[in-house]
């Protein structure tokens, strides 16, 4: 960002979750926490696609789910 577009120091500036970059953290930026809508579309279609997911073992086929405890 040059000298010149910076926002007022008052401005609160975070990083940008899909690029990196900076981005103004307020009502001015209707994309916010994104940079830009460009950034805010590509995450929306990685969380469409199921692209963030959590990784979790898969059950064996004799696992019934049960605390063994309980058994």
């Amino acid at each position: 960002m040059s000298e010149m577009n910076k926002p007022p120091s008052s401005v609160k500036l975070v990083v940008c979750p899909n690029c990196g970059g900076e981005s103004v953290y307020g009502p001015s930026n209707p994309f916010r926490p994104f940079c830009s809508e460009r950034c805010k579309r590509i995450d929306f279609g990685t969380w469409a696609s199921e692209g963030f997911r959590l990784p979790a073992e898969t059950p064996t086929d004799d696992d019934t789910g049960l605390d063994p405890k309980l058994q």
